[in-house]
């Protein structure tokens, strides 16, 4: 074998795990974004890459269309893509329910509109302008100033002249108290579960662990932990 074709062969298995290990790392995304109740930081740079391995072994399966390759490796190669189509489809699928039904938490909190990449930033918006225009014509503009616009309304807990303290619109946020299973990618040691140190577990690499997410998430966006 020459070797130009020992470098071609090189770089191919390169390629096929550098996109083994992408599918990998997008898979360990989606089952974190499954199990966290709230929203994570969308990570641009595997999407991208993967979204690249994706139009390569479309082209791919073109090219074999076209030069009469073995149906097995055909099939083989399209088993590959139809299950990163999948795992990418599901995962921004899973982020835009999340946009949807904390739409409005979302859109109050800078941290929280920074984990979103631009498109979701864009389908917040509109679901959020949506969702007021819809308030505001459907109820709000009924009621007495203070009472008629929803940003208001998020933001007071005031009484009313009546003196019953009561908020008209309820906003949905994620419950961080909720518990989920994790696993350690590493020994992280002692960790305090609450704020005055009387919960502490030792997390030792590899472990299952049932904690509330509001302890660990620190751990998650950190990657020392994964969801489950």
């Amino acid at each position: 074998m020459s070797s130009w074709e020992d470098d071609d062969s090189a770089a191919a298995a390169a390629a096929a795990a550098a996109a083994s290990t992408d599918v990998e790392l997008l898979k360990r995304a989606w089952r974190n974004e499954k199990a966290s109740p709230e929203i994570l930081r969308f990570d641009s740079p595997l999407v991208s890459r993967v979204r690249e391995q994706i139009q390569l072994l479309e082209e791919t399966l073109d090219d074999f269309g076209e030069s009469g390759v073995d149906d097995l490796v055909v099939s083989l190669y399209q088993m590959d893509l139809d299950r990163t189509l999948f795992l990418l489809r599901s995962y921004l699928r899973l982020r835009l329910q999340k946009i949807e039904k904390y739409m409005m938490h979302i859109s109050k909190s800078e941290d929280l509109l920074s984990r979103l990449s631009q498109q979701e930033q864009r389908f917040a918006k509109s679901c959020t302008e949506m969702m007021e225009k819809h308030l505001e014509q459907s109820v709000l503009s009924k009621l007495p100033y203070g009472y008629d616009s929803v940003t208001r309304q998020s933001l007071s807990s005031t009484e009313d002249d009546m003196g019953i303290s009561f908020d008209l619109i309820i906003i949905p946020e994620p419950q961080l108290d909720t518990f989920v299973f994790c696993k350690t990618k590493s020994d992280v040691g002692a960790f305090q579960l609450d704020d005055i140190g009387e919960e502490v577990v030792d997390l030792v690499a590899d472990d299952l662990y049932v904690l509330r997410y509001k302890s660990i998430k620190g751990l998650v966006e950190s990657g020392q932990i994964d969801l489950i």
